[in-house]
């Protein structure tokens, strides 16, 4: 009986030690997969390496990235691809806000309201985009004809470099504002009663109130959903390759549409790896801050600093 017991103790505490590691086998396999891929990117942005010249290829070690820092394309989609993300972050956080607010108390009517507000959230990017270019064609687009009864009727829209970005920058709106909503929402709906009870028995007007209570007290939901959307908006791809293809010219060459074309048109693996491993920079740079200030503001909350 004794000797029993022994032996079921001791594969209890074999189980208890190699549980841990089963349990974390799927992240490390996740990791693994992420890894091998972006590890492969960077061997391959060190390289001279086309796909029309095989015989050509041979390591040029950070050539690529040395070659950007004269290249005034280069400068220009970092240029527009930083414009692009902070354009569409700064309108949705504001939209979707101002829809939060509007929808904050719980009633049937605002949860259904809000329901049909993720429809679009709910539809592909490039469908949506799809679906903007037969809006704003100038044939028979209903946006077009807008336009045209509000006093534009040469309205390109993305067929212009003066109208491109403001043409992505509205699709990218209309799909991706539910999202912003949904969150700040959710952030609203979960803030205490009680402060802006004790304000309102002090007769604070309801717009201090909005300042001073609220928005304090929501900017972690902000920051989260902001850095989400920021995250996704500078390596948008779906909207503007749809919508424009990149063009007109290099006026929308955000760097996802740039590496994309350089790999498949000019068959420049080296330069295209190189684009990407660059954008990651970018979003890990960003990410590391609004995290920071995420921690930052959670310690304040907590009464830690």
């Amino acid at each position: 009986m004794t000797a029993t017991t022994g032996t079921a103790r001791r594969r209890l505490r074999v189980a208890q030690g190699v549980l841990p590691y089963l349990l974390s086998l799927p992240a490390l396999l996740a990791c693994i997969g992420i890894l091998i891929p972006f590890g492969t990117a960077v061997y391959y942005s060190l390289q001279r390496f086309r796909l029309s010249q095989p015989w050509n290829r041979g390591m040029n070690w950070g050539d690529n990235y040395i070659a950007f820092l004269g290249d005034p394309g280069f400068w220009n989609t970092l240029r527009i691809s930083l414009t692009y993300a902070f354009l569409t972050v700064g309108l949705e956080l504001v939209l979707g806000l101002g829809i939060a607010l509007l929808l904050q108390r719980r009633t049937r009517i605002n949860n259904a309201v809000s329901i049909m507000l993720l429809m679009p959230l709910m539809t592909a990017p490039a469908l949506a985009a799809l679906m903007f270019k037969l809006m704003t064609n100038p044939n028979f687009g209903i946006l077009s004809y807008v336009a045209g009864l509000l006093g534009f009727p040469d309205m390109r829209w993305g067929a212009s470099p003066s109208t491109a970005l403001l043409t992505v920058v509205m699709v990218d709106i209309w799909v991706y504002t539910p999202f912003m909503m949904i969150l700040l929402l959710a952030g609203l709906r979960s803030l205490p009663s009680q402060p802006f009870e004790a304000a309102a028995l002090d007769g604070v007007p309801r717009w201090q109130q909005f300042w001073r209570i609220t928005l304090p007290m929501l900017m972690p939901y902000i920051l989260t959903a902001s850095l989400f959307r920021l995250l996704d908006s500078i390596q948008q791809f779906d909207i503007i390759y749809a919508m424009t293809q990149g063009g007109p010219g290099d006026t929308l060459m955000v760097f996802q549409v740039e590496a994309y074309l350089t790999f498949f048109q000019s068959t420049n693996v080296g330069r295209s790896a190189a684009l990407l491993i660059i954008l990651w920079a970018i979003t890990f740079v960003l990410s590391n801050i609004f995290i920071k200030n995420w921690l930052r503001l959670r310690a304040r909350a907590r009464g830690v600093s």
